[in-house]
């Protein structure tokens, strides 16, 4: 039985933290490890000439956080571990989805349709200071992951839309060029995942400068850990951990039997000070021998440099035979070929003004509606388990319609 691909991203363009730690580090390296998963994960430096353009500060971020990944229990030998812009193949194939893909789906992308409604509040052109690379993220992202045939991309519920866009880029590309060429990706929202809270109670994030840096020094840590904020309430005074930031992350590292014992300190009245102190002890325990391996790999860059460098040409040797097949069936081919015979061009074409759509029915099973190119209803159907199920039924009705 083939495994399921499960293909995640980090863009590099900061230091890790406690939250990228907890939301995606740990438990994607978690998940690194089960049997019937085949992994995939990739530092997107070209995503980040997007948000940054200090070269410096890319390189660096690239270094850190591979560091992170390998410190913290990623083995590039058992997993994909890429930097994106070492694989060739993948402008190559965000070049050919990018030529079948609706300028309108790129008009309704969140980041987009955000930087034009700020333009627009301001009194300015909608797109001003708006770059193409930030219009054309969701082809390089669907190139991400179709390029692999991901069937699942963990992400938060703020990305779900780039996963639904790849979606429907991969079907336009498999429809217009008659093939399954691409898996449809689905996105996985793992509500699970901690959430940490930052200095000042907000979610911790970049955005809101409140981050603790995860590699900081036992001493640098535990100066972080004091200046969470925390209420007024003294010593002795009964304390609520759930309107706690300090109970929150201390609890996405607590064990269960943890957690209880603090909450019942919490109960009886226990000091910010002392809080705060256990809070650190308890970070501090599991961060500590990760640290020592994260300091002795950033001191070895080349040694990084070379497992990027391994994971690439593992990761090529799945590219380059696939885009291959891509440039194919686009028509960009060796002029020695025999033509395509007339007759298989018309129905070629014929299939090419069909287009399927699957979505879900009001008793959230799923079905598909076959269209043409005046989005007229050829064929429908419902009661499908899943996408995958409905999507082959649409093409074998496409086919009989195509044949006539």
């Amino acid at each position: 039985m083939a495994k399921r691909r499960v293909l995640t991203g980090i863009t590099t363009t900061g230091t890790p933290h406690l939250g990228n730690y907890v939301g995606a580090i740990r438990p994607a390296i978690a998940a690194s490890r089960r049997a019937e998963v085949e992994s995939f994960y990739f530092l997107a430096d070209y995503h980040a000439l997007i948000k940054c353009d200090d070269p410096a500060r890319i390189q660096r971020s690239t270094l850190e956080i591979a560091a992170s990944w390998l410190a913290c229990g990623l083995d590039p030998e058992k997993v994909y571990f890429y930097r994106q812009s070492d694989i060739a193949e993948i402008p190559e194939l965000t070049w050919l989805l990018t030529c079948v893909t609706a300028k309108g789906l790129l008009n309704r992308a969140h980041a987009y349709k955000a930087a034009t409604d700020a333009n627009r509040e301001r009194g300015e052109d909608p797109d001003a200071g708006v770059s193409a690379g930030l219009y054309m993220y969701p082809v390089l992202m669907a190139a991400d992951i179709l390029i692999f045939n991901a069937h699942e991309v963990p992400v938060g519920r703020d990305q779900v839309q780039h996963i639904e866009m790849a979606r429907d880029i991969g079907q336009r590309f498999n429809h217009l060029y008659g093939g399954e060429y691409f898996t449809l990706p689905e996105a996985v929202i793992e509500a699970h995942v901690a959430t940490l809270p930052g200095l000042d109670g907000r979610k911790m994030s970049k955005s809101y400068d409140n981050t603790i840096p995860l590699w900081l020094p036992a001493p640098e840590l535990r100066k972080a850990i004091l200046g969470i904020v925390t209420n007024s309430q003294a010593p002795g005074e009964p304390k609520n951990p759930d309107e706690s930031h300090l109970f929150g992350i201390y609890q996405a590292f607590a064990s269960a039997e943890e957690t209880a014992a603090m909450r019942r300190a919490y109960a009886e009245g226990i000091a910010w000070g002392e809080a705060k102190q256990k809070l650190f002890e308890r970070l501090d325990a599991e961060l500590a021998p990760l640290r020592e391996k994260y300091q002795a790999l950033i001191a070895r860059p080349g040694e990084i440099e070379d497992i990027l460098q391994t994971g690439a040409r593992r990761a090529r040797a799945l590219a380059q035979p696939f885009v291959a097949r891509l440039r194919e069936a686009v028509g960009l081919r060796d002029l020695r070929q025999v033509p395509m015979a007339a007759k298989a061009r018309a129905g070629a074409r014929a299939k090419a003004a069909l287009h399927p759509v699957v979505f879900r029915d009001d008793d959230r099973a799923f079905a598909f509606k076959v269209l043409d190119a005046k989005k007229n209803v050829l064929a429908a159907q419902g009661g499908f388990a899943d996408p995958q199920a409905a999507m082959a039924a649409a093409r074998e009705a496409m086919g009989r319609l195509a044949d006539g």
